[in-house]
């Protein structure tokens, strides 16, 4: 028995629930749950993506509507968002393409930082995430 609840995984509303897991899986290299595989018959209402080690990092649901943040204006709060961690400026750059190639769009560039080198980019659905330098 645990003296505390554990943390399965963090869970995303999505209106394209396959789209944005496939975004995360190709961003982060994470697999399917099995049985959470595309198929093509495809209208996933809840799928969950994996780390190597098999355990349960993000999951996505349905949603009929999701409001996108505006953040840094405050008209639609952030909410929350993912930190994602790189070791160096050259791999910051490396992921940041990629990131923008899958489809991320950048709301931040403090890539000059010489603290903590970040960028915030917004997911395909609007919810934003940071790749930085990790101190």
């Amino acid at each position: 028995m645990s003296r505390f609840p554990q943390l399965l995984q963090t869970v995303i509303d999505a209106e394209d629930v396959r789209g944005l897991a496939e975004f995360y899986r190709q961003l982060l290299g994470y697999t399917y749950r099995p049985g959470d595989e595309p198929r093509a018959d495809d209208e996933a209402e809840w799928l969950v993506l994996r780390d190597e080690a098999g355990t349960n990092r993000l999951a996505f649901q349905y949603a009929e509507h999701v409001e996108p943040t505006t953040w840094p204006s405050a008209d639609v709060p952030m909410q929350m968002h993912l930190d994602c961690t790189v070791t160096g400026r050259g791999e910051l750059e490396r992921h940041r393409a990629r990131a923008e190639s899958l489809g991320a769009r950048m709301l931040v560039d403090d890539s000059d930082d010489s603290d903590e080198p970040l960028y915030v980019f917004a997911d395909p659905a609007g919810h934003p995430f940071c790749i930085f330098v990790a101190s």
